[in-house]
């Protein structure tokens, strides 16, 4: 490995930094044999649920040669979403912190283009492609591999600096840098997300069943919501955080520093009244711009509805 690889690399996360990233690690682009392997196995258990497009494109989804034609380098990007304050009337359902803002998608992806920018300008004319949790790409796996974090039992990243409430961004680019190593898991013993998770979806550390997890029931979940979960969801609306909410790498956490992602003071004030009676007009102007808008005013209002009978 030349000095100018890891000079390269160095610029790439200096540069990544700068434009507001909390962390930065670097990978070898390869197929990722043993995730493939644990996909296929959690989807031939049917954990899924209605989640059918975790049925397709499984080589795009487990080989960045796939989606991006004589790729070299994953870089993996972490952006903290850890809010300064959390809704203030505690009887109201409650919001995942992740929503709070403005919709990460575009956040980060505008971002990491400006990073894919830099990259063509100042170090060698590039091709790349951003993703942002809307296509098929293992982000967690690239994370874990360029040495930004492990997985916890609840499936989710923990950064040992940052610990679980970030948002994972991929940059796929067709030239070689010097990569990361991974870091040990430092879970341990430790059960606490499993423990706490009020609809049992933590089938086992690390397993996650998607048809009893909060989030998916009330984000990717298209139907009614099952009466087997009434007075299960504690309270929460759209998403959950509770496994991360206890997480012991989540207790020093400090709050981010991305304007964007500030708590919208309309969402934070909402009453349990106010949620009750919510509207089409009232969702449309407090959930504007939010990861809210994902589920549409309708399925929101089942989630409502679901909560305060």
């Amino acid at each position: 490995m030349t000095d100018k690889r890891v000079e390269h690399s160095n610029s790439v996360k200096q540069k990544a930094i700068e434009l507001g990233f909390d962390a930065c690690g670097i990978s070898k682009a390869r197929r990722l044999d043993k995730e493939a392997e644990q996909l296929k196995l959690w989807l031939l258990r049917s954990m899924h649920g209605d989640m059918h497009y975790m049925e397709n494109y499984f080589e795009e989804r487990t080989n960045p040669g796939k989606l991006l034609p004589g790729s070299k380098s994953v870089i993996s990007v972490l952006l903290n979403y850890f809010p300064s304050e959390t809704q203030h009337d505690k009887s109201a359902p409650v919001v995942s912190k992740y929503a709070y803002g403005k919709d990460y998608h575009y956040v980060i992806k505008h971002k990491l283009n400006s990073l894919l920018n830099y990259i063509s300008d100042n170090i060698s004319p590039v091709n790349g492609r951003a993703f942002v949790d809307s296509a098929p790409v293992f982000d967690r796996a690239w994370a874990v591999r360029s040495g930004l974090g492990w997985i916890g039992k609840n499936s989710m990243l923990i950064n040992p600096s940052l610990g679980s409430f970030v948002f994972i961004g991929s940059l796929i680019i067709n030239i070689e840098l010097a990569y990361d190593n991974p870091i040990a898991e430092h879970c341990g013993g430790c059960n606490k997300c499993i423990q706490a998770c009020p609809t049992n979806a933590i089938q086992e550390p690390y397993i996650i069943d998607s048809k009893k997890c909060i989030s998916y029931l009330t984000i990717e979940n298209k139907n009614e919501i099952p009466s087997i979960f009434q007075n299960s969801f504690k309270n929460r609306v759209f998403g959950c955080d509770i496994c991360q909410d206890v997480c012991p790498w989540n207790k020093k956490v400090k709050p981010h520093h991305t304007i964007e992602l500030n708590p919208n003071p309309e969402l934070l004030s909402m009453t349990h009244e106010m949620w009750k009676n919510l509207d089409e007009k009232q969702y449309s102007k407090i959930f504007r711009n939010s990861a809210v808008k994902r589920v549409k005013f309708k399925g929101l209002r089942r989630n409502i509805d679901f909560l305060i009978d």
